[in-house]
């Protein structure tokens, strides 16, 4: 009688714990998506927090682009007898390339460069570095002595500034005689008739050698004359068939737009750099500066006219020495 007993409490005690089992299950089931719940939600709030994050870094990028932008405007001029026109394409939204056009009293300045590198990084020192242009510019008269005063600024810099290739030129405005130092740029284009003349003379990228040689040298800006000063990324832009586009297509590009507007010109060549890449992106940013002196005197009595246009689209319609400069120094060497 007892072993029945105890064999039927044993009975009971069982049910209860695995009734007690059984009910414990849903309430751990529970817990279980509610913690699953929470850790997706937690997950869910970091991934909006990151992309609130990049679309802030996105819109600073964007901001910071648009400053450069208006660092080398204006982006065509009319000066004297000149018409400037210049365009940064870059393959970043900030870019390493830039130009400016500085007015120096009498005389007017133009500045291609192009710092080692793309993006942020080289985006960072370009304001640095055109506020060393410009103040050296108006330092020395002299563009070899203004480019190698920049030198010796980014040498004896210790954060280690990038090299940079820098073509500077100075046109008078009374003899347009463009007298010019190139720092490690491809070689500008001079067209006048059928001739093309490269301008090569000046030194090495700036950055490189503390207290390098540079040199000036000048040559006459004449009706009809056109020059193309440009970065490395146009005659280096490749295609599908990993061709660059290089000199030769350059200098023909050049040819076929001379005697068309300074604007023109600049938008055709873009354009056929671009045409050329066809789907491929370019791999370097892409800058051009066209410099013109028109066959015939305008009649405008205004001296200098500026605007800024936008960007162009994909496929661009076709179209130790002495400072004796213009602080009551000599004339150029």
């Amino acid at each position: 009688m007892m072993a029945i007993s105890e064999r039927t409490a044993d009975s009971k005690r069982t049910a209860t714990l695995n009734r007690t089992a059984s009910e414990k299950v849903p309430t751990g089931n529970a817990a279980g998506h509610s913690t699953l719940a929470e850790h997706a939600q937690l997950l869910a709030d970091e991934l909006h927090a990151l992309r609130r994050d990049q679309l802030k870094l996105q819109q600073a990028i964007f901001e910071a682009a648009q400053i450069q932008r208006r660092l080398c405007a204006p982006r065509e001029r009319v000066w004297g007898e000149l018409e400037i026109a210049g365009e940064i394409f870059p393959v970043r939204h900030l870019s390493g390339d830039f130009f400016k056009v500085l007015e120096l009293g009498p005389d007017l300045g133009v500045v291609v460069g192009d710092i080692a590198g793309k993006g942020l990084s080289a985006g960072i020192w370009q304001a640095h570095l055109m506020g060393l242009i410009q103040r050296s510019a108006r330092m020395y008269r002299d563009p070899a002595d203004a480019v190698a005063e920049v030198n010796n600024e980014l040498c004896q810099d210790e954060s280690q500034p990038p090299l940079t290739a820098l073509f500077y030129a100075r046109i008078d405005s009374q003899t347009n005689e463009l007298r010019y130092c190139n720092a490690g740029l491809p070689a500008p284009l001079l067209l006048r008739n059928k001739i093309t003349e490269h301008l090569t003379e000046g030194g090495p990228l700036l950055g490189a050698l503390h207290k390098a040689p540079f040199r000036s040298a000048s040559v006459s800006l004449k009706p009809g004359d056109m020059l193309v000063a440009y970065s490395d990324g146009v005659t280096e832009c490749r295609n599908k068939a990993d061709l660059e586009f290089e000199m030769e297509r350059l200098v023909a590009a050049a040819r076929a737009v001379v005697g068309t507007s300074a604007t023109k010109a600049l938008f055709s060549l873009l354009g056929t750099v671009l045409d050329f890449a066809d789907s491929c992106s370019p791999g370097d940013d892409l800058t051009l500066l066209v410099v013109r002196r028109p066959d015939t005197i305008r009649n405008e009595q205004t001296r200098s006219r500026t605007k800024d246009f936008s960007a162009p689209q994909r496929r661009p319609a076709a179209a130790p020495r002495t400072k004796d400069g213009d602080r009551g120094g000599q004339s150029p060497k």
